[in-house]
């Protein structure tokens, strides 16, 4: 489809006209992204039009209930899943609770878990409680240098007893594309479940969830232009096995069982903007006739192209130097474009301050990921500088950022 038309998805997001944002670039994505038109007006309508209970029999109600389900198929199709297998809940971390909650039904005391230190504390702390009714988790490390997770340390620690592998698509803190297919493949050699945590992945490219083989994957529909909603695949045949963590009278409704808290209606139909966005993306770039599982795929590798581009050059910048620790990969085909860096030579407070006072969003922190921190010998307080962009940012913001840290860092 030919690279990415930048200035047309900017156009997309009303945040980019907003005049107290001007000037200001946006590098604290992996926290919340800019949120697209398409999402703001989904949201505002069903507020303006349709803010009635759904799922009772007069028209209003049945157009809310419709306005829901509309994102249900949306993010199904474009994921290839199932509708059921689509669970839309309060947050990442929320949903995490209580899937774990809900496995622990199915497992005997004695059987193990294996979890990465590389995870945001929702897909690690969650497992890890597990322990006190008698599970037991194995830690799968990383490299104390890189931050990286290697599959051999994996293939030491799966056991016939395993029955959970979780782990990140990508770390929020250094950003290493894990390779889900492969630990699909070991996990299943035992018959244990996969749950990866795609909160970092999914803002670059919605996946292909279907084609994966994982038993459950989360992202954050805040961080993917959308809501404030967390967003859960999990496969129809799991899900049927797994505890009722909702009303009893729900046991058999996987859509209810494994959220609680009840539905936001309006943030869940909004959710449905997030793939009117990629959708216009792809006709806009003149991608042919197609599957959504085919548009999908080829907006996620066009995102791809035009931030690998971008993050090669921050990433040269700074492997360059000697005054700065870069947590992960300097390989930008390794990693996505969350870049965390420790200064050697100045606090991480003042580096972050004076980049803030040249309007670069950036944060500063351990951004829910202390066991990674500990891991690889970094001090949690303050922890680390981190800066992330997805596809709306541009070359010129890039260049804009390099010259503030080449300041910055002094």
């Amino acid at each position: 489809m030919g690279p990415l038309d930048v200035a047309y998805a900017r156009s997309r997001f009303p945040a980019f006209a907003d005049p107290d944002l001007r000037d200001w670039a946006h590098f604290e994505n992996a926290g919340g992204s800019y949120v697209c038109r398409q999402v703001i007006d989904r949201l505002t309508g069903f507020y303006r039009r349709t803010k009635v209970q759904p799922d009772h029999p007069f028209p209003l109600s049945q157009a809310a209930t419709e306005a829901m389900e509309h994102s249900y198929r949306r993010m199904a199709g474009w994921m290839g899943v199932g509708v059921d297998e689509i669970h839309f809940g309060p947050s990442t971390s929320q949903n995490t609770y209580v899937l774990a909650r809900a496995f622990r039904s199915m497992w005997r005391e004695g059987d193990e878990i294996v979890a990465s230190t590389q995870d945001h504390e929702a897909n690690a702390g969650v497992w890890r409680r597990l322990e006190a009714t008698g599970i037991v988790v194995r830690e799968w490390r990383v490299d104390p240098e890189k931050g990286t997770l290697d599959l051999a340390d994996l293939d030491k620690l799966i056991t016939g007893r395993t029955r959970l592998v979780a782990f990140p698509h990508a770390s929020n803190v250094v950003a290493a594309i894990n390779p889900v297919t492969e630990v699909v493949a070991r996990a299943a050699e035992v018959g244990a479940k996969v749950v990866v945590d795609g909160v970092s992945y999914a803002p670059h490219g919605l996946p292909d969830i279907g084609g994966s083989g994982v038993d459950v994957y989360l992202f954050s529909a805040y961080k993917t232009w959308g809501p404030h909603q967390g967003v859960m695949f999990v496969r129809r045949e799991l899900a049927e096995r797994l505890g009722n963590e909702g009303h009893y009278f729900v046991a058999d409704e996987p859509r209810f069982k494994l959220v609680p808290a009840g539905q936001d209606h309006a943030q869940i139909a909004a959710c449905a903007g997030v793939i009117d966005y990629v959708d216009d993306l792809y006709a806009h770039h003149g991608g042919p006739p197609a599957t959504p599982v085919e548009r999908g795929r080829a907006v996620h590798d066009m995102f791809r192209a035009h931030e690998t581009r971008l993050l090669d050059r921050l990433l040269r910048c700074l492997s360059g130097r000697d005054d700065v620790r870069v947590a992960g990969p300097t390989d930008a085909t390794r990693r996505a474009p969350t870049v965390s860096i420790v200064p050697l030579r100045r606090p991480v407070a003042d580096v972050a301050e004076s980049l803030v006072r040249r309007r670069m969003m950036v944060g500063v922190g351990d951004f829910y990921a202390p066991r990674l921190l500990d891991e690889m010998r970094i001090p949690t307080k303050p922890g680390v500088l981190r800066m992330s962009f997805i596809h709306y940012t541009t070359e010129d913001e890039i260049d804009r950022l390099i010259d503030a840290l080449d300041f910055a860092l002094g």
